[in-house]
């Protein structure tokens, strides 16, 4: 499973959800994670069709296809519980 992160330095949400996923990061080592910044990224944002509500984090399985997404500040236990549910699709 890879989860693509959507933000940008204007985005307070953004910014709670930095350390958030540092720690979820450093207990999953094998979940692949990438950062996008909506400002900067163009492509990817216009590909996963981001708008200005962030963060958004786009879970995906193995073959790159979309599982589900979520957007805005989201605890840490539920990215734990969902990260735990899908890895290994």
């Amino acid at each position: 499973m890879k989860v693509l992160k959507f933000g940008a330095v204007w985005c307070p949400g953004c910014l709670v959800m930095r350390p958030r996923w540092a720690e979820i990061e450093k207990e999953f080592p094998e979940l692949k994670t990438e950062y996008y910044d909506f400002d900067k990224d163009k492509d990817m944002v216009k590909k996963y069709l981001i708008t200005h509500k962030l963060p958004v984090f786009v879970f995906l399985d193995k073959e790159e296809k979309e599982l589900f997404r979520l957007t805005g500040e989201v605890d840490k236990n539920k990215l734990v519980n969902l990260i735990k549910e899908n890895i290994n699709k």
